[in-house]
């Protein structure tokens, strides 16, 4: 018999399912019929993408797609598909599936296939962490400037298996991230995938167990996170000196675009209040949790402990501004103060100036003589690089908290046009330096990034000491390069700078549980929550570790089931609880958040963990290695 024989360049998609052949041994029933809504889901989505499914074998199907483009979407559609079914279900009825997608020859041969192209799809498949499709270098280039990608993590050039040649690799969310869950993914599969040896360790268990490596290079730490936790239903005690907090000033302008001016008030007054040590000033992130919300000044005041809320509007028109302000006594309703402020746009910094001043006075609060200094420059001259800065600043929470690379693109171009029409803003080169630190951190950016943004920051800080973000910027590089004396001095100065800024406070706890300090690192993440009640769970988790640390397991458990009680998906959170469980001889319910743990990673190795702990107390390490192994994570 003559073999026919066919070769040609194909999209070529392959996908299995996680752990299908051990969970088919114990229960074949039961995986049948998961196999048959499978099946369903795969063929559906492959027919309306124009795919051909060349082979299946068991859980696997092998497909052939006319474009990478089809590929990809169809990819993209089964993902979300099962994240759908899997939402519905419970954890015994969920389907994980592996996606790995290449373009390349292939051989069609008496009904079956060969060549690179379905090999190396393969491998993809392979690599690809359960939810995510591992997408070629090939196949990246072809469709990153066609469909809409979500968020690619660059894997490096991974070694695979039988694959002689090596390439970029790329693996892909179902979706853009919306929420910390799907953050948190990100970070896994750089830190499990990447060649390059970095002790950044968010997840993965990673975050250094004893040194509390939470988030050596996790960014969002120190800025507002797009998921706070939920309100307290009680009321939080007013501080012991004047509180406040600045709400989100209305655009009353006619161009709803210009919402990145008003914000951008709202922020520079927030920042200047932050600065005077006499004052309690809520931080930004919890502020404009109100946004666009009609709320009433005595819940604000309930839910974030202060007791006097500032208000406002702006309208801009040309070279005019109006501000209306006015602040109230949260607590008894009253006014103190209410302005209305038309000046010439060129006045900006003064209308501000005098904003603050009227604050402090009506407040009775005294500034101290390095505090009245900070305020005596204007922190550029500059108008249309001030609306630059604003405008970077506005793209920048996309760039972080959504993983959108062209946000983070347009914040450094924003900034990049300020720092151009202004040599001597530090304020900009700060931002400028924020973004190159935020491709190192979000988007695996080469070595070279770290070290841009640690020349940025340094140049910020040679033009204004007193622009705390540039310190938090130095504090993150030098963690990320193991300088961690001046990581400390760093986050120091920042909190020295503004007393009131969260950010500066976290930055401090997590050096502290870095260096083995996690009893001095609870009391500062308190005072970062503090400051910023609906701060990201995040916080929490930092919280945990530290309190696991020492050896405070009922208040440990208590953090991280509160952080379930908003995400049951937070890896280090189940991490956390196994280990106290463990070592409060609580062996059952240790188990059961080991079997959460294997759930949401079920390649989940302390070999990895060992590859990057960074453990001052090898004692502690160790005890925390038994604890895990005690529970059945091996």
């Amino acid at each position: 018999m003559v073999e026919i024989e066919t070769r040609k360049l194909a999209a070529i998609m392959f996908t299995d399912i996680v752990g299908f052949s051990r969970q088919m041994g114990s229960d074949e029933t039961r995986m049948l019929r998961l196999l048959e809504v499978h099946n369903q889901i795969i063929q559906r989505a492959v027919a309306e993408h124009h795919g051909v499914v060349i082979k299946t074998v068991g859980d696997a199907f092998l497909v052939d797609f006319p474009s990478v483009v089809h590929a990809v979407q169809c990819a993209q559609q089964i993902q979300t598909q099962f994240r759908t079914h899997n939402a519905e279900k419970d954890k015994a009825e969920q389907i994980h599936v592996r996606i790995g997608i290449h373009s390349g020859d292939i051989v069609q041969r008496d009904g079956d296939v060969f060549g690179d192209g379905v090999n190396i799809a393969s491998r993809l498949q392979a690599l690809a962490e359960p939810d995510t499709i591992c997408i070629s270098d090939v196949v990246y280039r072809d469709v990153v400037k066609k469909i809409e990608l979500g968020t690619a993590v660059s894997l490096g050039r991974p070694k695979l298996k039988n694959i002689a040649e090596r390439f970029q690799v790329y693996a892909l969310l179902p979706e853009a991230p919306n929420g910390f869950w799907q953050k948190l993914q990100v970070q896994r599969l750089k830190l499990s995938r990447r060649v390059r040896p970095v002790v950044f360790v968010l997840v993965f268990v990673s975050v250094a167990l004893v040194a509390g490596t939470i988030a050596v290079r996790y960014l969002s730490l120190l800025f507002p996170s797009t998921q706070p936790l939920a309100p307290s239903t009680q009321s939080l005690p007013l501080p012991d000196k004047p509180s406040i907090a600045v709400l989100p000033f209305l655009n009353m302008s006619d161009d709803p675009k210009q919402e990145y001016f008003s914000d951008g008030i709202t922020e520079d007054i927030t920042t200047d209040l932050s600065r005077i040590s006499s004052l309690f000033v809520i931080a930004r992130n919890s502020a404009f949790t109100y946004k666009g919300k009609a709320v009433k000044v005595q819940e604000v005041s309930k839910e974030l402990g202060v007791r006097y809320v500032l208000e406002g509007s702006v309208r801009k028109a040309g070279d005019q501004v109006r501000v209306t302000t006015q602040l109230i006594d949260a607590v008894t309703g009253g006014h103190l103060w209410s302005e209305r402020y038309d000046r010439p746009l060129a006045d900006i910094f003064a209308l501000q100036d005098e904003i603050r001043q009227k604050i402090v006075f009506a407040l009775k609060v005294k500034l101290a003589p390095e505090e009245q200094a900070r305020f005596q420059y204007a922190p550029t001259n500059n108008l249309e690089a001030y609306d630059f800065y604003l405008r970077g600043r506005e793209s920048f929470p996309r760039a972080l908290y959504e993983g959108k690379k062209e946000a983070n693109a347009q914040a450094r171009q924003m900034f990049e046009k300020a720092v151009e029409l202004d040599p001597k803003y530090a304020g900009a080169y700060a931002g400028l330096g924020m973004t190159y630190w935020t491709e190192w951190v979000q988007y695996g950016g080469p070595d070279q990034t770290l070290e841009q943004a640690f020349a940025l920051a340094q140049k910020a800080v040679a033009l204004d000491d007193s622009v705390p973000i540039a310190h938090v910027v130095l504090s993150g590089v030098y963690r990320d390069k193991k300088q961690y004396a001046q990581a400390r001095a760093e986050a120091e100065q920042a909190i020295t700078l503004a007393p009131n800024f969260s950010g500066g406070y976290v930055s401090l706890g997590i050096i502290l549980n870095f260096t083995g300090q996690a009893e001095k690192a609870i009391g500062v993440i308190e005072q970062a929550q503090r400051l910023d009640p609906h701060s990201p769970v995040i916080n929490q988790v930092i919280l945990g570790w530290a309190y696991l640390m020492t050896r405070q397991y009922d208040k440990a458990i208590a953090t991280q089931q509160k952080v379930l009680s908003r995400n049951r998906n937070f890896l280090d959170s189940h991490l956390i609880l196994t280990i106290s469980y463990s070592e409060l001889n609580r062996e059952e319910e240790a188990r059961a958040e080991a079997s959460e743990v294997l759930r949401l990673s079920p390649t989940y190795s302390l070999d990895v963990l060992r590859q990057t702990w960074a453990c001052k107390d090898r004692a502690d390490m160790e005890r925390m290695f038994a604890a895990l192994r005690k529970a059945g994570l091996k």
